[in-house]
């Protein structure tokens, strides 16, 4: 009796044509790619102007958190609960005044969360604070003197 041999199968894939559908693939991407220019940045260059606008300083309410965890506010000592009744009056004047709160580099941490609770609260005492800013140690050392 004899036995047929099954057809062994080969265990390696046919690369053969791999280049040719490669090349294929290249040539079909190449020929239906559009090309976009970029038309770059529009934007309006001010005009030449003899007599410049004025740019009026701005002042900041600064609350500095000292390393007990003890607020100061633009120089003098105040407690948490005050900060927002003293920021009343000059955020009435200008609603986008910069509140800047730097805490010293040994204050806790949660003093500084409590300052900003305390100034994004504002808004149920009749006070939004829109402009609040945490310098960092970098924008400190470069900008601070």
């Amino acid at each position: 009796m004899i036995f047929k041999r099954e057809k062994k199968v080969s265990d390696e894939i046919p690369t053969s044509s791999m280049a040719d559908i490669a090349f294929l693939l290249i040539i079909y991407f190449m020929v239906t790619v559009t090309f976009t220019a970029t038309r770059g940045i529009d934007f309006a260059l001010p005009k030449d102007d003899e007599t410049p606008p004025e740019i009026e300083k701005e002042e900041s309410v600064l609350i500095e958190i000292q390393p007990s965890g003890q607020l100061m506010v633009d120089g003098t000592p105040k407690e948490l609960d005050a900060v927002i009744d003293y920021l009343k009056p000059k955020l009435e004047r200008n609603p986008l005044k910069p509140v800047i709160i730097r805490p010293d580099a040994n204050a806790p941490y949660g003093a500084m969360v409590d300052v900003y609770d305390e100034l994004r609260d504002g808004v149920n005492q009749g006070v939004e604070v829109k402009n609040i800013s945490i310098p960092t140690q970098r924008e400190i050392d470069a900008f601070w003197f």
